[in-house]
C-alpha cells in the first residue's frame, strides 16, 4: 500500500487538476451562451437569402446556374470535394471523433468507387486528421477563434466553388456537428453543391411563376452574386454551429472531468485515512508490546 505522503501528494494533484477543469468549464459556459446567440442570428440572413435565390431561379427559367444543375454523367468516376468542419482546439468529448468517423466512413465510399477526393479541412484537428490519412488537402483554415468571420471562411470555400466550376469534381459536400441542445450535437454531412432541390424550393407563388424581376445588370451576373453568397453563408452558418457545439461539449466535458476528480479525491482521502489508522494501530501494538515484555 503506498505511503501517507505519497497518497497526500495525489490528493494535491487532483485537486489541482479539478481547479483547472472546474475553471474551463465555467469559460465553456460562458462562450457557449455567445456561440448559441451567433448561431441563432445567422438563421433569419439564411432563410432570407434562400428564399431570395429560390425566387430568382424560379423566376428565370432560361439561364441555369452550373451551382443549380448536376454535371451529366459521362461514365468517368469524376471526383467530390469535401469540406470538413472540426475545432481547432480538444477537451470537447467525442464532438470532433463522431464527425471525422462521419467524414472517414464517406471518403472510403467515394474511394471504393475509384473518386478522387478533394478535402479542405476548417479546423485543426480536422486538417491534423487528413493529413494521417493522406487525403489530398486542396485548401485548409485553421485558428478561427471563438468568433468566425466570413472574409476567412471565403478563400478555402472558393477554391471548392472553383473545382466544380470548372468541373473537376461532381459535387461538393460538407460535414460538420449540427447543434441541437446544450447536451446533444450530433455530426452531419450534406450536400453543398449542386444545391439540392430541398435547398432551392420556393413557395407556391414562385412555383406558378408569379415572380417577375427587372434584373441589373443582367440575370447571369445577379445569380452567379447571391448563389455564392449563399454558399458562403451556408458554411458560415456550419461553422456557427460547430462552434455552438463545441462550448456545449467542452462544458459537459469539463463538468464530467470535475465530477469525476470530486470522486477521486473522496476515494483518495479514504485509502489516506486507513493508511493514517493503520499506521497508529501499528504504533500502539508496539508500544503495548514493548511495555508487556518489560
Amino acid at each position: 500500500m503506498a505511503g501517507s505522503k505519497e497518497i497526500r501528494t495525489k490528493i494535491k494533484s487532483v485537486q489541482n487538476t479539478r481547479k483547472i477543469t472546474k475553471a474551463m468549464e465555467m469559460v465553456a459556459a460562458s462562450k457557449m451562451r455567445k456561440a448559441q446567440e451567433r448561431m441563432r442570428a445567422t438563421r433569419p440572413y439564411g432563410d432570407k437569402i434562400r428564399n431570395i435565390a429560390a425566387h430568382l431561379a424560379h423566376a428565370n427559367p432560361e439561364y441555369k446556374h452550373p451551382f443549380l444543375v448536376k454535371h451529366a454523367d459521362d461514365g468517368n468516376a469524376k471526383g467530390v470535394g469535401l469540406i470538413v468542419i472540426t475545432t481547432d482546439k480538444g477537451l470537447c468529448g467525442g464532438l470532433n471523433t463522431n464527425a471525422l468517423r462521419l467524414a472517414f466512413g464517406k471518403i472510403k465510399e467515394w474511394q471504393g468507387a475509384g473518386r478522387k477526393i478533394y478535402v479542405s479541412p476548417v479546423g485543426n484537428k480536422g486538417l491534423g486528421f487528413m493529413q494521417r490519412l493522406g487525403a489530398q488537402i486542396s485548401s485548409h483554415l485553421t485558428g478561427l477563434g471563438d468568433t468566425p468571420h466570413l472574409d476567412r471562411l471565403i478563400g478555402p470555400v472558393k477554391v471548392q466553388l472553383d473545382l466544380y466550376t470548372q468541373r473537376e469534381i461532381d459535387a461538393v459536400y460538407i460535414v460538420y456537428t449540427n447543434f441541437i441542445n446544450t447536451m446533444k450535437q450530433e455530426p452531419v454531412i450534406e450536400q453543398l453543391l449542386p444545391l439540392p432541390a430541398d435547398r432551392m424550393k420556393a413557395d407556391e407563388h414562385a412555383g406558378k411563376g408569379t415572380w417577375d424581376y427587372i434584373y441589373e445588370p443582367d440575370p447571369k451576373e445577379v445569380l452567379e452574386q447571391l448563389l455564392v453568397r449563399y454558399v458562403e453563408q451556408i458554411v458560415y452558418q456550419s461553422v456557427a454551429e460547430n462552434m455552438a457545439s463545441e462550448q456545449s461539449a467542452r462544458m459537459v466535458a469539463m463538468k464530467a472531468a470535475s465530477d469525476n476528480a470530486k470522486t477521486v479525491i473522496d476515494d483518495l482521502t479514504l485509502v489516506y485515512n486507513k493508511t493514517r489508522q493503520a499506521a497508529i494501530t501499528k504504533e500502539l501494538s508496539e508500544i503495548v508490546g514493548g511495555a508487556a515484555a518489560v
